[in-house]
């Protein structure tokens, strides 16, 4: 199993972290050993003072392919839930002011966040959220990002045989913020709660 992400999905959030608007989606990978579930608690690395938030859609992908044509994309996933997607902020700065790559700040143990994945009834108005102690401090929309959920997997089926059990994270909304041992954090699909869990 993988975890394919996308950086850059919305336009406010690319312009809140001062990057340009990508033509393609912009892909990364994380290891199976990212994976955080069941409401297990992340505890925060002692090597980042600067752990974010990034609150996302999940696919995970259902049938197995490669060079999947946008217009069947749609047949490749069939349950989608809310994660979030740990990024070390200050560890990923400093690697790209260097020119070096970032995996070390996205790709390490647990910084792949799930919750319960759901079937939801239509694909193209998905609404999400994250509350932060109890308050909201991220909400999006399927609808608003730059790469639907079927350009995503026709473009990342070039580079990567997708497998059943994979998970595509689809990209943050503007909103994103540091993150603190104690802090709760709450994921909604639609009105539905997804996750629930704590910083330690």
């Amino acid at each position: 199993m993988k975890i394919i992400c996308v950086g850059r999905n919305y336009s406010e959030h690319a312009w809140e972290l001062k990057n340009e608007i990508p033509d393609k989606p912009v892909i990364f990978l994380k290891p199976q050993t990212a994976l955080l579930k069941d409401n297990k608690p992340f505890y925060h690395p002692s090597w980042s003072s600067d752990i974010h938030y990034e609150t996302e859609l999940v696919l995970k992908v259902c049938k197995q392919g490669k060079y999947i044509d946008e217009k069947f994309a749609n047949k490749y996933f069939d349950e989608i839930t809310v994660g979030i997607d740990f990024t070390a902020r200050d560890l990923q700065n400093h690697q790209k002011a260097k020119g070096l790559p970032w995996e070390i700040a996205k790709a390490f143990d647990n910084s792949a966040a799930i919750g319960t994945f759901k079937q939801p009834a239509n694909h193209s108005e998905i609404h999400f959220s994250m509350k932060l102690n109890g308050q909201e401090v991220q909400r999006g929309n399927s609808s608003d990002m730059l790469f639907s959920f079927e350009k995503i997997i026709a473009y990342a089926s070039q580079f990567f045989t997708l497998q059943v059990g994979d998970l595509i994270f689809t990209g943050t909304p503007v909103g994103v913020g540091p993150v603190k041992i104690g802090d709760r954090l709450e994921g909604h699909l639609e009105n539905e709660k997804v996750f629930d869990f704590v910083v330690k």
